[in-house]
């Protein structure tokens, strides 16, 4: 059986369901060769017109995206019916190209938005289209918004569009209608029935449903409804404005329309209230004497249209919201790291200013490198690439490793931290090192978001078939409403803000994540503000009948390993000369190259136990230089190490690939190489 194709990953459908959305549209985007096109490859895109895209693909309005100076154009399934047969020729190409016969309408307002930044509103268009090898009359409702790029500037436009042809259509219709057989019930019905849109007929002052359609029934609910008053069959609609608007048009005979206005309906009596957006005409209706008898409404749910330009918005403002934390907390650690920097290379330094400046460097670049770590880990667990390392690990040394890192921040802030473990041993079969990384940023949290003194717990546990951890505190606790907030990416409660020590917003959706990798939940409690908030983590199958002993370490200590002859290749100098200068502090010999042909001759020659490589070297990279060196004879026993900023899944597997024993992502952990170089 052949396999189903893979969703684009810009594509989320119904329920979360990568793919699910879009399959025509979605297949040409991952037909085109976008490394051919002015916009490069998707990997390669600005942050908002992924965005953009994503939201326009997995939407089931009519929506485009125009990006760059030629406007490379970008449209869902929806939008196909509009093209006709233009599509699928437009896809992916210049707009002009494809709307040349409309473009003299078009074109001034693709200026306003991309020169100006402003955005358009065109209500009910006349376009003589010739979509489909003729001329014909189209009546367009249409919203031009910009999209900005990443350096601020105007990079696109989106637009969310509904052809009203039919809805004009039906409307001149209607009114032949009501003018040749206005008495005629039976012809309006039938027309009722056969109308775009939901639509109903509203009689007398009391505004009696006479006649009501099928999609009017989908808004409200299948309720009893004909024959009697609009207010008394939908009690929700009082005080909504609508009894407002019908009692103005039934007293002057002056239409009303509107536009994506909110609508609270509660479909039946048991049923909890829904917000709908409706676009709407109230039409007054005369008798034969002229006077107002009715009102004729007719209008169109446009829900998914409203929240989809509400998320886009949403989207960009986050994004705002997050690159101005990225920038602060990569500062933050930056001005102490140049500061101490300045202290270690004053004269008047003595040997313990000295030490203590060298100690805030490493600090605030391990800090940094945290920050980093997290955003790469969140990006992998979105897009499906995080792969997790399960192995039978005893939950006492997972919360061991967790208590380590979070020790300092409890003891600083004179918490008490209350663990509470099961006496008898138990085994999960996880990522040891993820499940740490969970639960000491929900100890951090709780540390950080507890006034001073606090206490805080740590209570583990077999439940059923599942392995059940708490962490509680008793804290600045949580509102309803943020007890779901708090896991959305760049989430930051109001409330916190000022008791913060840094982040990026990220940790507990990261938790989350890792959490689910697992297959199992991590969910939030609060009794309200300051009361103190709980996190539970449930790892279901997770775990382990029996206990095994622990293997003991049976390497030599670092100590007492023999130095060893070493090559290190780097372009970067300061990386270079640093690398060597440590491992010759090490006791071991080192060999420095400063680029790949330096590398491949002062391995030819020396004939290292080990090669640290850097990969983004000018000339031969380090998978070349470790393909050469393991095609020598003297190559196959040399202990290759790949040293580089990628950290990817596949980088680790291009690295084995092409040779490597081991990949260590920058910045090393020196402890971490050493064991590496004297293993």
């Amino acid at each position: 059986m052949t396999p189903p194709p893979k969703p684009h990953p810009l594509l989320l459908g119904d329920s979360g369901t990568p793919g699910a959305a879009s399959p025509t549209t979605a297949r040409l985007l991952d037909d085109i060769d976008w490394s051919e096109t002015p916009l490069g490859p998707p990997q390669q895109w600005p942050q908002s017109l992924r965005i953009a895209v994503s939201i326009c693909l997995n939407s089931r309005f009519p929506m485009f995206v125009w990006w760059g100076p030629s406007l490379v154009n970008i449209y869902n399934d929806a939008y196909i019916p509009i093209l006709g047969k233009k599509h699928p020729r437009a896809f992916g190409r210049p707009a002009r190209e494809s709307w040349s016969d409309i473009w003299d309408v078009l074109g001034p307002q693709v200026d306003t938005v991309m020169n100006q930044g402003r955005a358009t509103w065109n209500e009910r268009v006349l376009l003589q289209m010739e979509r489909n090898g003729y001329p014909e009359d189209t009546w367009f409702t249409w919203s031009y918004s910009p999209i900005h790029d990443d350096q601020g500037g105007i990079g696109g436009l989106f637009c969310a569009c509904t052809e009203e042809t039919p809805a004009v259509l039906a409307e001149r219709e209607r009114d032949r209608l009501v003018r040749e057989a206005q008495d005629t019930a039976r012809t309006l019905e039938t027309w009722f029935d056969h109308a775009p849109g939901f639509v109903a007929l509203l009689r007398g002052r009391d505004l009696v449903f006479e006649m009501v359609n099928e999609a009017y029934y989908q808004l409200v609910g299948h309720r009893d409804i004909e024959g009697r008053p609009a207010f008394e069959a939908l009690p929700e609609m009082r005080h909504q404005g609508f009894e407002e608007i019908l009692g103005r048009v039934y007293d002057t005979g002056e239409p009303f329309i509107g536009r994506g206005l909110p609508l609270s309906v509660q479909r039946d009596a048991a049923a909890t209230p829904q917000e709908r957006f409706i676009d709407f005409i109230y039409q007054p209706v005369r008798n034969a004497d002229g006077q107002v008898g009715g009102i004729f409404v007719q209008g169109y749910d446009v829900t998914d249209q409203v929240l989809a330009v509400k998320a886009l918005r949403d989207d960009d403002r986050r994004k705002d919201e997050f690159l101005a934390t990225l920038a602060h907390e990569l500062r933050n650690p930056l001005a102490p790291i140049r500061q101490a920097a300045a202290v270690a290379r004053s004269p008047a330094a003595d040997t313990q200013r000295r030490t203590w400046a060298l100690d805030v460097i490493e600090r605030q670049a391990s800090h940094m490198a945290l920050l980093l770590d997290d955003l790469l880990d969140i990006s992998r667990i979105s897009r499906g690439r995080l792969v997790l390392r399960l192995e039978p690990v005893e939950l006492r040394e997972v919360v061991h490793s967790a208590l380590e890192t979070v020790r300092p921040l409890v003891e600083r802030k004179n918490h008490i931290l209350d663990v509470k473990l099961p006496a008898q041993p138990l085994r999960l079969n996880v990522d040891a090192m993820r499940l740490a990384q969970v639960l000491s940023n929900l100890l951090s949290n709780a540390a950080k978001y507890t006034d001073e003194g606090g206490r805080i717990e740590l209570v583990a546990g077999q439940e059923g078939d599942e392995v059940v951890i708490r962490v509680r505190d008793n804290g600045i606790g949580l509102e309803p409403r943020a007890l779901a907030e708090i896991f959305e990416m760049f989430s930051q409660v109001s409330s916190a803000l000022d008791r913060a020590e840094g982040g990026l917003g990220i940790g507990l959706s990261l938790s989350r994540g890792l959490v689910g990798l697992h297959g199992g939940t991590l969910q939030a409690d609060s009794a309200g503000p300051g009361e103190g908030s709980e996190f539970t983590v449930r790892l279901p199958g997770s775990v382990v009948v029996g206990a095994s002993a622990k293997q003991p370490d049976l390497s030599p200590p670092a100590a007492a390993r023999a130095g060893r002859l070493i090559l290190v290749a780097d372009d970067n100098p300061d990386a270079l000369q640093t690398m060597g200068a440590l491992l010759e502090i090490e006791g071991h010999r080192v060999e420095l190259a400063a680029n790949g042909e330096q590398a491949l001759a002062a391995a030819q020659a020396l004939k290292p136990e080990v090669a640290v490589l850097d990969i983004g070297m000018p000339g031969l990279n380090g998978y070349e230089v470790a393909r050469r060196i393991r095609a020598q004879p003297w190559g196959a026993d040399i202990r290759l190490i790949a040293l580089t900023g990628w950290g990817q899944a596949e980088d680790v597997e291009r690295a084995h690939a092409a040779g490597f024993d081991h990949h260590v992502t920058k910045p090393v952990d020196l402890d971490a190489l050493q064991e590496l170089v004297g293993a």
